[in-house]
């Protein structure tokens, strides 16, 4: 691929690769984060990079974490990233149709936006569209659109 740096030997990542892992593995566990939200947190690139970031060097972070717009799961990757979420207790949609169906992520309810906290309920960290900045409690930082080192 012409006008891409690549990795010279292990542990040599693009500094937005490591980046935009280092975010994936901020996401507590039950929670995701889509392409979009994490490369806005980051104030850079696009939902696209951060998917290439994450198909090539994310399989050493928790991967299943960052997902797609629409709640789908990633495609060849259905039944690992299935056994994480119920692990993880992670929100799912049961599909329509049937049961047969791989369900979606419930976005709405896992959804994280970068706040400080664990994934157990009334943490301080309300998904993205869940309510205003006061609704989120006092102590919440590092909220989408800001970044990590940035302060509160």
């Amino acid at each position: 691929m012409s006008g891409e740096s690549t990795p010279e030997g292990p542990g040599d990542l693009p500094e937005y690769a490591e980046r935009v892992l280092a975010t994936a593995e901020l996401i507590p566990p039950g929670r995701v984060m889509t392409y979009g939200d994490v490369a806005e947190w980051l104030g850079e690139s696009g939902p696209r990079q951060v998917g290439r970031v994450m198909a090539l060097y994310g399989g050493a972070v928790p991967w299943w974490r960052v997902v797609r717009a629409d709640g789908a799961l990633l495609p060849g990757h259905e039944r690992r990233a299935l056994a994480h979420y119920r692990a993880e207790g992670t929100p799912l949609r049961q599909p329509r149709g049937g049961s047969g169906r791989t369900p979606r992520i419930d976005l709405a309810a896992a959804r994280w936006d970068g706040g400080t906290g664990a994934a157990a309920a009334g943490d301080g960290a309300a998904p993205r569209g869940a309510g205003g900045g006061a609704e989120r409690g006092a102590g919440a930082r590092g909220h989408i659109g800001q970044h990590p080192s940035s302060g509160p």
